[in-house]
């Protein structure tokens, strides 16, 4: 079985009232209902009021998988969370950042890069185009996904260069953005998707939730270490 924590931050759902119609017991709860239809995978789901974040050493002890939903509370994910995240990851955990985690501290960290992008909230229209179909993310998506309303993330968008680029967002106001990106660091795979403005339905789509299905087996550790190690190799003489 491979074992999936959500964690949101769990703030616009009790402060907005459309986002609170639209995902009534959070996004967290949302995500992981689609998930848990599947044999082969168990959720837990976390939030920013739980202790330690929810987020605890043993939480990530027993998580193969974490995905991120966050926006209007970076600042309050304190900091030592957000190195325990990093360091799981760096020891194979995998780790997908959804939408505004773009700027959150554990992505931050992992990427090493401010994480900052052009926007626009218009509910304008969004096509969300696969660039490939060669690869485990994309496998069973459509050669587009079409999105009634969505915020509009564009370029420049402040990332290292993606180890594969997935996905590319278009938009009705002619900006484009990178929305799928896989990166590596250490034993860790890290996916970030940018879908899923929160007063917008995005993770109701069959598709959003198969790309999200297909990543968290994509970013499933293959190997994890109990942490990185890179010991003193002694000298040895050759005859």
């Amino acid at each position: 079985m491979i074992r999936v924590t959500v964690w949101n931050e769990f703030v616009h759902e009790k402060s907005n009232a459309k986002c609170k119609e639209l995902y009534p017991f959070g996004m967290h709860k949302a995500i992981a209902d689609f998930l848990s239809e599947e044999e082969d995978i168990v959720v837990h789901t976390a939030t920013l009021d739980d202790e330690e974040c929810g987020i605890t050493e043993e939480v990530l002890k027993n998580t193969d998988v974490l995905i991120w939903w966050g926006h209007a509370a970076h600042h309050k994910v304190p900091d030592e969370v957000a190195v325990r995240v990093r360091d799981a990851v760096h020891n194979g955990m995998g780790f997908i950042a959804l939408h505004s985690a773009h700027n959150s501290k554990p992505f931050k960290m992992l990427l090493g890069t401010a994480g900052n992008l052009s926007w626009r909230e218009s509910k304008d229209f969004e096509r969300l185009w696969t660039i490939t179909h060669a690869h485990p993310i994309t496998a069973d998506v459509p050669d587009y996904i079409e999105l009634e309303m969505e915020e509009t993330y564009a370029e420049p968008f402040g990332i290292p260069e993606p180890d594969e680029l997935l996905f590319i967002g278009w938009y009705s106001g002619g900006e484009v953005f990178r929305s799928g990106c896989t990166f590596k660091r250490n034993n860790g795979k890290i996916f970030y998707f940018q879908p899923g403005h929160e007063t917008f339905p995005t993770y109701y789509n069959e598709h959003i939730q198969k790309v999200i299905k297909n990543a968290v087996r994509y970013v499933t550790p293959v190997y994890r270490s109990e942490k990185i190690e890179f010991p003193n190799i002694p000298k040895t003489n050759k005859e």
